[in-house]
């Protein structure tokens, strides 16, 4: 019985090791950048904006319809009933010959627009990356910080069976053994809430990649934090040539452009072309006389100039008010550029500090285990009690836990400094 329970647990054990998937972090940010849902509804409407860029929506090319009819009537008179059956045929042309450069216009702004709907597509993309970076160091945060809980139950187990040992030998009190059986309930309680925080970081980490089923993963990458030595006069000079967001800016700005030569073109004149033809065959059947055959054909070709003289100054309103739009865009990227500016400086600020909070962090964690091994020795050797070794035990805790966030905020702060400057996307590509 005992070797099949051994087998059974085997098989378990082979099944469970072998559904834990590799994953790197490139792995996952591909993943992410070809399922995930945003990217997907962004791209689409990418598609939308490259169809729309074309001279036929611009209005460049004429307009030709056709048009078939049949007419049947029957009359009745006095004289002579007859019936008449009439097919009818026509083709016609319309073309705006010109219209103040407004087709030239128009074809512009379709390409600014296309411009601008790969550039939110790049503003996506750099979202999901960043986002998928942080979920990704997460799932290795939360699970660093499982590793740290388990290590401080299994110290709390050992002193709890040791105090138990202690008492069954008349060595111990039951006062001591309480106080040790409460400190490893407390530290299995944080363990085993540390344990959902992982399951949740790795759940939120499979929806950004729109991976269903929430699949179990091994990060292949290490929990570590590589500092980068930068300059702010570098950074700048990426942030104002590659960030999205003022490109965008720009884009924008040439749209604002667009519309003062649209409005301005609305004082123009316009040509257009119309012509055609038509062709009917016309049956006419007499109830006495018989009947006879008519065909006709008509073709026609004809130019309309046409030119707004006067709209209760509407037009020069609309070109007033685009001239005003105008400059409130250049208004509006000056404010950006600073906005940016001090936002890079902060983030700069924050990567600086948070570096040498890592070396901090270090330091502590070094000072704590050695604190952590030396009273260990002396509580298992009756130098300190009890509740100096647990708040050693707390010291310990806190300062693993502390480098473990220093070297999550300090990736944080990098991957937001990467996408400020726009370089994201080339980093991690």
């Amino acid at each position: 019985m005992k070797k099949l329970v051994y087998i059974t647990l085997f098989i378990f054990a082979r099944y469970f090791s072998m559904a834990q998937q590799p994953l790197s972090l490139a792995g996952a940010i591909g993943q992410a950048l070809e399922n995930n849902y945003d990217i997907q509804v962004v791209q689409q409407k990418q598609q939308i904006a490259e169809i729309n860029n074309s001279w036929g929506s611009a209005g460049r090319y004429p307009y030709i319809s056709m048009s078939l009819g049949s007419d049947n009537s029957a009359n009745e008179n006095k004289n002579e009933d007859f019936t008449r059956n009439t097919l009818s045929a026509g083709l016609n042309l319309n073309w705006t010959l010109f219209d103040g450069f407004s087709v030239r216009i128009s074809k512009q702004r379709f390409e600014q627009l296309e411009q601008l709907s790969k550039q939110n597509t790049a503003i996506m993309v750099e979202g999901t990356i960043q986002s998928v970076i942080l979920a990704y160091y997460s799932v290795l945060l939360q699970k660093e910080r499982l590793d740290v809980f388990k290590e401080v139950m299994e110290l709390s187990q050992d002193r709890f069976a040791r105090e138990e040992q202690k008492k069954e030998f008349g060595t111990s009190v039951t006062y001591d053994v309480l106080q040790a059986q409460n400190s490893f309930l407390a530290d299995k309680s944080a363990y085993l809430s540390q344990e959902v925080a992982y399951k949740n970081a790795l759940r939120d980490l499979n929806f950004l990649m729109a991976v269903e089923g929430n699949p179990s993963y091994e990060l292949t990458e290490k929990f570590e934090a590589i500092p980068v030595d930068y300059t702010i006069a570098g950074l700048q000079a990426q942030l104002f040539e590659n960030n999205k967001s003022l490109q965008n800016q720009y884009i924008n700005q040439r749209l604002l452009e667009n519309a003062v030569a649209a409005a301005k073109s609305n004082f123009s004149p316009s040509l257009n072309f119309s012509g055609g033809t038509s062709l009917s065959r016309a049956h006419t059947k007499f109830e006495i006389n018989g009947g006879d055959w008519a065909n006709s054909a008509n073709f026609y070709g004809n130019f309309t100039l046409s030119m707004n003289l006067y709209s209760g100054g509407n037009r020069k309103s609309a070109v007033q008010i685009a001239k005003i739009e105008e400059q409130v865009g250049f208004t509006e990227i000056d404010q950006m550029k600073h906005e940016l500016t001090n936002s890079l400086a902060n983030l700069y600020e924050f990567y600086l500090v948070r570096k040498e909070l890592l070396n901090v962090a270090n330091e502590n964690l070094e000072a704590a285990k050695l604190n952590l091994q030396i009273s260990q020795e002396k509580f298992e050797a009756g130098a300190i009690n009890s509740f100096n070794f647990r708040d050693v035990q707390n010291i310990y805790l806190n300062a693993a836990q502390n480098k473990l966030v220093a070297i999550y905020n300090f990736i944080d702060t990098h991957t937001a400094l990467l996408r400020t400057v726009g370089t994201i996307i080339q980093e991690y590509e």
